[in-house]
């Protein structure tokens, strides 16, 4: 009878070892999904008024082609043409150098007039990242290029993608932030954020207005 009272005491006193310790295991942590709703965005980076050299500067415009940058899927890429066609006039009087990407499947004459290249400036045609299978890294170090500016859309494509290449390859990254679009806001958001917080990216990018950028 002793021993059975003893084999009872001790499963209950194990029984009550495990629920401790169940108890004491800390609640399973929530994902991003679950807090979605409850996430605050973070104070806007701070802009800079930016002096470039032209002499070794590049403007980079991204996919201004018909196929990418249209009313139907980025209408805010249409809306920033006329600005970008400011810098873009600015950059050619300076006499910086300035090199086309063409995206999703454009043509050189699918790039819109107002912002179309001249039959002297370099026209690269890749996916998201302009430097992958091009020669862009080789056209702008034979110019002593050592500074981009990035212009174009869209933002969570081409512009992230080819900015980031672009600064782990050694060059200062200029992004205006009115010179570059997405499908919508909250991309545009995100992008100049991860520019401006990315490790060892964010050491090389510098964001701007075009107001504020001079040659």
């Amino acid at each position: 009878m002793l021993t059975q009272v003893r084999s009872v005491l001790g499963a209950v006193a194990a029984a009550a070892a495990i629920a401790i310790c169940f108890a004491a295991q800390p609640a399973q942590a929530a994902n991003i999904i679950d807090e979605w709703a409850s996430v605050k965005a973070p104070p806007p980076p701070a802009l800079h008024a930016v002096t470039v050299d032209p002499k070794t500067t590049a403007l980079l415009m991204l996919d201004f082609n018909k196929q990418t940058c249209n009313m139907q899927r980025r209408p805010r890429c249409v809306a920033s043409i006329p600005q970008v066609e400011k810098l873009l006039k600015e950059a050619r009087a300076a006499g910086a150098m300035v090199a086309y990407s063409l995206g999703g499947g454009g043509h050189e004459s699918d790039i819109a007039k107002e912002v179309a290249p001249t039959k002297d400036e370099h026209i690269v045609s890749s996916g998201v990242d302009k430097f992958r299978d091009t020669d862009l890294d080789t056209v702008l170090k034979d110019k002593g290029i050592k500074t981009v500016i990035i212009a174009g859309t869209a933002s969570h494509g081409a512009v992230i993608y080819t900015a980031s290449t672009a600064a782990m390859l050694g060059f200062k990254v200029i992004v205006p932030v009115d010179a570059v679009s997405g499908d919508t806001p909250y991309v545009e958001q995100y992008v100049v954020w991860h520019l401006v917080n990315a490790p060892i990216i964010s050491n090389s990018v510098t964001l701007t207005r075009i107001d504020e950028l001079k040659f």
